[in-house]
């Protein structure tokens, strides 16, 4: 059996974190991250509002995006051993039935915005954080960009309320997760919620 989970999200919202708890916990389990996608920063356009528009679905590469999903899907065991991943179980005493599960993380901030790709997902989850928590992470972080002012009130924000909008109106089924909430909290919520979509497959 074969699971796509998303773990999409608000920026700085946890999504990385959660991805990488998740990764050492489930079975033969490999992760795209939508951010290997970015285009070059030459690529990205100057928008009406006078920055770089990093946050939108055209400075990612989607069709790449898709196609690599598209490569775990035809050949989950192959993709693991080309990206270092092992697909042997967890440990000796593991239940036998996990060696026919393979699971792929998609982790970012616009995966249910891009219809190409909305439908492959079994679970979709998103993490939401307050605005002004959002701003604090944000301000802690160095990205190889670094924010130009007021990137984050005239660009990054209202970038985000629109996606989400247009996510919420085209995009059924989502988990929200409570991004203020403990680390372990949310992977505890992720991690029961695919365990009971695993059971009721097998």
């Amino acid at each position: 059996m074969k699971y796509i989970i998303g773990i999409g999200g608000v920026t700085n919202g946890g999504k990385t974190t959660l991805t990488n708890k998740l990764m050492q916990a489930l079975p033969n389990c490999c992760v795209v991250h939508q951010d290997d996608f970015f285009k070059k920063p030459d690529q990205i356009e100057v928008g009406e509002d006078g920055f770089r528009q990093w946050d939108v679905i055209t400075a990612m590469d989607m069709e790449a995006m898709v196609n690599t999903v598209k490569g775990w899907q035809e050949n989950p065991v192959k993709f693991a051993h080309s990206h270092g991943v092992s697909v042997t179980p967890k440990a000796e005493d593991a239940d036998p039935d996990i060696n026919g599960i393979h699971i792929l993380i998609v982790e970012g901030f616009l995966l249910y915005n891009y219809k190409p790709i909305v439908d492959v997902y079994n679970k979709r989850f998103y993490i939401v954080i307050p605005k002004e928590e959002c701003r604090m992470r944000r301000s802690t972080r160095t990205y190889t960009v670094p924010d130009p002012p007021g990137l984050f009130d005239g660009h990054v924000w209202p970038m985000y309320l629109k996606h989400r909008k247009e996510m919420e109106d085209n995009c059924t089924s989502i988990e929200y997760l409570d991004g203020l909430k403990s680390t372990e909290d949310i992977y505890n919520q992720v991690y029961e919620s695919i365990q009971n979509t695993i059971l009721n497959h097998l």
